[in-house]
């Protein structure tokens, strides 16, 4: 069988380049080595081969650690793309396992919600192996290694299956020291208002209805996470536009109260797969228990 050999007289080092693709994106010896699975010193061994083999040096090395040359930088998206495609090829051809679902879901609704009520999914299905990666990402549905996605939005996405699992409705929420002083909404006038800095959701959708606008409320502190706000409100800094799936756990724990009102927004909860794809039966199982565990928190 003919080898393929590169211009530079020798077979091209992909364990080297994985090292230096590795070292590029995570930014030191350390979380390559943690993610390779080897040690700094092997991993340092391949940048120097593959510097020898390229006749450039990629890193400098400094006492602060390894410091990527301009050249390493204009290698690095093509070697994150280029190993990316190899494992989506390896995925093409690997036989799903007949008993796991790989799905994808946002971080604060995988840590706020998800995470407290899967263990009744895999207690009632131990045969099957679940695991879930939390991102705000939209995964790649063409990988084999994701079922499905858990998103926020309108159900739009093109090439997809977008199954509806919830609406997304807001309401404020507080601490129980200012049950005695947010009674109306227009107590709200009185009270500083936690603002998330990354929030797709108005205030607006809940004052409107109320004969309100969100120009008149108050300052207070902003958070660029959705749970950061939450713990700010169960901490006693003011009012939060909360939404079911975040507060459900707090507020049935007595950890926060809310005013009256839940209103719709534009958005909603979807379980989002690859429209070529056929859905397995334990994917099936999941989606099953996962609208009936919502339907249950929304009640």
């Amino acid at each position: 069988m003919k080898k393929n050999y590169s211009p530079h007289g020798g077979r091209l080092p992909l364990v080297g380049l994985r090292a230096v693709e590795a070292v590029l994106r995570l930014g030191s010896l350390n979380a390559a080595a943690d993610e390779l699975c080897v040690t700094p010193g092997a991993v340092s061994q391949q940048l120097i081969k593959v510097e020898t083999y390229l006749g450039i040096k990629l890193f400098r090395r400094t006492p602060q650690g390894l410091v990527p040359t301009e050249t390493a930088r204009r290698l690095a998206e093509h070697l994150h793309t280029g190993f990316r495609d190899i494992a989506r090829a390896v995925a093409l051809v690997e036989p799903p396992h007949p008993n796991s679902v790989a799905v994808s879901a946002p971080p604060v609704f995988a840590a706020k919600w998800l995470v407290w009520r899967l263990h009744r999914f895999t207690e009632a299905q131990s045969k099957l192996k679940i695991s879930i990666e939390a991102t705000t990402d939209f995964a790649d549905l063409d990988d084999n290694r994701i079922d499905a996605c858990i998103r926020v939005g309108r159900g739009d996405w093109a090439g997809t299956r977008a199954v509806h699992l919830a609406d997304i409705r807001v309401f404020p929420v507080f601490a129980p020291e200012f049950a005695n002083r947010i009674r109306t909404p227009a107590d709200l006038l009185n009270i500083p208002i936690i603002r998330d800095a990354g929030s797709g959701f108005d205030w607006n959708h809940w004052l409107r209805p109320n004969d309100m606008d969100a120009a008149q409320l108050p300052d207070g502190p902003c958070y660029s996470d959705a749970s950061l706000c939450l713990d700010a409100a169960i901490a006693g800094q003011g009012v939060f536009l909360s939404w079911e799936t975040l507060s459900h756990d707090a507020l049935r724990m007595g950890r926060l109260h809310a005013l009256p009102g839940r209103f719709r927004t534009s958005s909603a909860y979807w379980f989002v797969e690859n429209a070529q794809h056929t859905r397995s039966k334990p994917v099936q199982r999941f989606l099953d228990w996962l609208r009936e565990e919502l339907n249950a928190c929304l009640e």
